[in-house]
């Protein structure tokens, strides 16, 4: 459920339902096999990936937004979202309105929110710091856990939280687990994830790397792996959307991400700058005459893509640069150098790659994209084969490489759902 991605239709049974005048746009049924991120995109099952113990509702709570899936075994039986909570003249005013009209949805699927076959709602939380390593059973304490977590990520965190309150009103007999964007990223030796500032100014305000994207790191390196002879893999994993970040990966523990504190740092992407020299902030300041909200939205909201090109879509941005556009070509040149020194950096970390894996909207589907980001890295092992790159095979490396290069869609709600049921399964065995 990172920031790219939207439901998708093809293959099911598609519908989409007003709810007095907000949408609410849903899938229910079926099964599929297009990749997710591009159209036809994955509503069904993903060979490889396994099958879940139960049925799970999966819930990411946004500002003005509200996502959905539910899965069951090995199918998505039904997902959507819900837009415009709480925007002026939107009939869907909270949280807990968007949350009931998912309910009326399912209940007319016959798929209800009260169905006694729901094993559990597992909640995707942004942050979850230091105090939450891994998926949590949500209880009061842990409500008041997240909410101490607010300045970490104020933006999302209390939306996260919103969309936990009503479905535990909603459903106070059910299991609902917290799964944290941050947790799997947890691993992270201390040389990875300590800023050189002064170390009490740190530990008082919480400034180190956290990483987000986890649960698509965690799934992805998981498939990856599997594509190298198993878990020992190491793999770098690099998601690629409108937010974007990189991963080191050794035996399904991360070991360095590339999004730090926030998700400001690391690869350049949609609207948002990626690495920069820290004094830029200060010469924004001094010399600029710019206040910190100011600066804050230039890095976050006009930087990027879009503040390269004057367009935040990477399709767009291609396209001007078949036309031969400058500006595009500046752009796609700097992202896919921002790319290239990141593989770099992390095949130094690892020591030995298995396999680059490529995921979200942007390495699922622009083979331009892989190809330029590879370039050049013959020496490492890492070859890209043209005509499977440009088909999207699942494996795109050229024979003999020493290194595989793969395309894999990633699956956030499949990764929340699986990590719901097996916090269930340990607290239920007691």
């Amino acid at each position: 459920m990172s920031d790219e991605r939207d439901a998708r239709t093809a293959g099911t049974s598609e519908g989409a339902f007003e709810v007095a005048g907000s949408v609410v746009a849903g899938t229910s049924g079926g099964s599929g096999s297009g990749r997710a991120g591009e159209p036809g995109g994955n509503p069904g099952r993903e060979p490889g990936r396994g099958s879940l113990p139960g049925r799970v509702l999966v819930l990411n709570s946004g500002s003005s937004s509200l996502k959905y899936r539910l899965l069951s075994g090995a199918e998505r039986l039904a997902s959507g979202t819900v837009e415009r909570i709480g925007e002026p003249g939107s009939p869907v005013p909270d949280q807990r309105a968007a949350l009931e009209a998912v309910a009326a949805r399912l209940a007319a699927d016959g798929l209800g929110l009260d169905s006694p076959e729901l094993t559990a709602i597992g909640h995707r939380v942004v942050h979850g710091g230091t105090a939450f390593t891994r998926p949590t059973l949500i209880t009061d304490e842990v409500v008041r856990g997240i909410e101490e977590l607010v300045p970490l990520a104020p933006l999302h965190n209390p939306a996260n939280l919103a969309g936990i309150e009503v479905a535990r009103r909603l459903r106070p007999d059910l299991p609902q687990v917290a799964v944290f964007d941050t947790a799997f990223h947890a691993t992270i030796p201390p040389a990875a994830s300590t800023y050189a500032i002064d170390r009490e100014v740190a530990a008082r305000l919480g400034v180190r790397r956290y990483g987000f994207h986890g649960t698509s790191h965690a799934y992805v390196s998981r498939e990856a792996a599997l594509l190298a002879g198993g878990p020992e893999a190491n793999v770098i994993v690099l998601h690629l959307g409108n937010g974007a970040s990189a991963s080191a990966v050794s035996a399904g523990r991360c070991v360095d991400t590339s999004m730090g504190m926030t998700p400001l740092e690391g690869l350049v992407m949609g609207t948002r700058s990626g690495d920069l020299d820290p004094a830029v902030v200060l010469h924004l300041a001094r010399a600029g005459g710019m206040s910190l909200d100011e600066v804050d939205t230039l890095l976050n909201r006009r930087s990027g893509m879009l503040g390269l090109s004057g367009d935040n879509d990477m399709r767009t941005v291609t396209e001007r640069l078949a036309e031969g556009d400058p500006e595009a070509e500046l752009a796609v040149s700097v992202y896919c150098h921002r790319l290239r020194k990141y593989v770099g950096a992390y095949y130094a970390v690892l020591g030995t790659v298995d396999v680059i894996a490529f995921t979200g909207g942007v390495g699922e589907n622009s083979a331009l994209i892989r190809e330029r980001a590879l370039a050049g890295l013959g020496a490492l092992g890492v070859t890209v084969d043209p005509a499977r790159n440009a088909r999207g095979d699942t494996l795109v490396s050229a024979d003999g490489g020493a290194v595989k290069v793969a395309v894999i869609p990633t699956d956030e709600e499949f990764e929340i759902a699986r990590q719901t049921l097996s916090v269930v399964s340990r607290t239920n065995r007691g």
